[in-house]
């Protein structure tokens, strides 16, 4: 039997840049403050009225849980009480 010749991948070989073992606290420092100037703070209006949103939801979920709770406890009460 002939052995099946590999196919040779048409990809480029990747050299992978050896890394710094060291830490560089000012290069971290000034990345981090870079990355900080990019953020798109909210403005206050919008973050009340985002609150405000949240906080709505989260009290009606659990109020809806809250009956739902409630009414199985009935239930269960009519069935096995």
């Amino acid at each position: 039997m002939a052995k099946k010749e590999q196919k040779k991948s048409n990809r480029p070989e990747v050299k992978v840049k050896e890394e710094q073992s060291s830490f560089d606290l000012a290069e971290f420092l000034k990345g981090t403050k870079e990355e900080l100037g990019k953020i798109v703070w909210p403005s206050r209006k919008q973050l009340l009225s985002e609150s405000a949103g949240v906080i709505l939801m989260v009290t009606l979920v659990a109020t809806i849980v809250y009956l739902f709770d409630n009414l199985f406890i009935w239930i269960a009460g009519k069935v096995f009480g």
